[in-house]
């Protein structure tokens, strides 16, 4: 029988797990009882999620309001928002369709859930990528990416979704277990534990490769005599920094468990068992990045108490007909933006117009 012609079978993802985690029919049950008492620890991440949907939708107004943040680096920025968005929107999904309704999906309803979680890591990947080579074309000042720069830019930010959810799509186009349950996952056992191991060593790939982008930049930014520790180009790299840095903490211990489930099995690994705990901790990477603009950026930080007076939030006194008007100005990139005044500085004069 055609593995898709199974998609529908509203028995075989119940029938998956018992059998790869070695399931009896009493013990699916008393899962199901167990995973119902957990009711108030899903309504903790409902809250999470709702808090990374609402700081990643601060992030992508405050790009959309402020003309100086049309520039690629925080077109960038704003993608890798809307990757986090997607993850809190997946996460909470993904809550709502776990636990005991996990049972009674179908293989073509699970494929969805579990792929919407792998797309979103996916964008955030691809999203990463795209800002260190945005940031190391503008620091070597490339002549290439100068012309149809705008052009690039979107066409990069396309690819990245693309590949996403190509990637994330993958199981669900036939790359599964369906039909050969000996190569299934003992975590997501319906996707085949070669698609897992594909996964993490792509993801592997991309995340050596911004590490060694960046380490290039930071050894171009040191060895530049001229430019001072406090321009914002150093600033932003600093930023992009942090964010890559938090994104490896929070995904390496989902990393590790998914390089497990590929190696081992439940009855070897039977830390396998907790993987949804190791997962958990991914959420707090889409929650962190707001908060690291917020931190870093002097204007994303003005920019969201605009946008958080114009909601009421915050009594500040604008005018509620002006607040949510684009604004053109930012104060503290301003300076950086004006490049005759700045040709002896090489990375300071690239720092918002590539």
């Amino acid at each position: 029988m055609s593995k898709y012609s199974q998609y529908f079978n509203k028995c075989l993802v119940e029938v998956h797990y018992s059998i790869v985690r070695n399931m009896s029919q009493k013990e699916i049950a008393g899962r199901r009882e167990t995973e119902q008492r957990l009711s108030t620890l899903n309504i903790l991440f409902v809250i999470i999620c709702s808090i990374i949907i609402f700081e990643n939708l601060l992030v992508l107004i405050a790009v959309f309001r402020n003309k100086k943040f049309h520039s690629a680096m925080f077109f960038f920025i704003g993608n890798l928002a809307f990757s986090d968005l997607l993850a809190g929107s997946a996460y909470i999904a993904n809550i709502f369709l776990s636990g005991p309704k996990t049972f009674r999906l179908v293989p073509v309803q699970w494929f969805i859930r579990e792929g919407t979680t792998f797309i979103a890591l996916a964008a955030s990947v691809f999203s990463l990528l795209a800002i260190a080579i945005e940031r190391y074309i503008a620091i070597t000042k490339v002549k290439v990416y100068g012309s149809n720069k705008t052009c690039r830019m979107f066409l990069l930010i396309g690819a990245c979704w693309v590949m996403s959810i190509l990637l994330g799509g993958l199981p669900i186009f036939g790359w599964n277990c369906i039909n050969n349950v000996v190569d299934c996952s003992s975590v997501l056992p319906l996707n085949s534990r070669y698609y897992i191991l594909f996964v993490v060593t792509v993801f592997t790939v991309i995340l050596m490769s911004i590490v060694i982008l960046y380490v290039r930049i930071y050894l171009i930014v040191r060895t530049s005599q001229r430019e001072a520790t406090n321009s914002p180009a150093y600033a932003l790299l600093k930023t992009v920094t942090i964010v890559l840095g938090v994104f490896i903490i929070c995904w390496l211990p989902a990393f590790t468990i998914l390089l497990l489930d590929a190696s081992c099995t439940i009855k070897e690994c039977p830390i396998l068992n907790n993987a949804t705990i190791f997962f958990s901790i991914t959420t707090m990477n889409s929650a962190l990045n707001p908060l690291i603009y917020t931190l870093r950026s002097k204007d994303m930080r003005r920019e969201f108490l605009r946008v958080l007076c114009c909601w009421g939030l915050f009594n500040c006194g604008r005018p509620s007909h002006r607040c949510m008007v684009p604004l053109r100005s930012s104060i503290s990139m301003e300076h950086c933006t004006h490049k005759h005044e700045h040709q002896s500085i090489p990375i300071m004069q690239d720092c918002t117009s590539v």
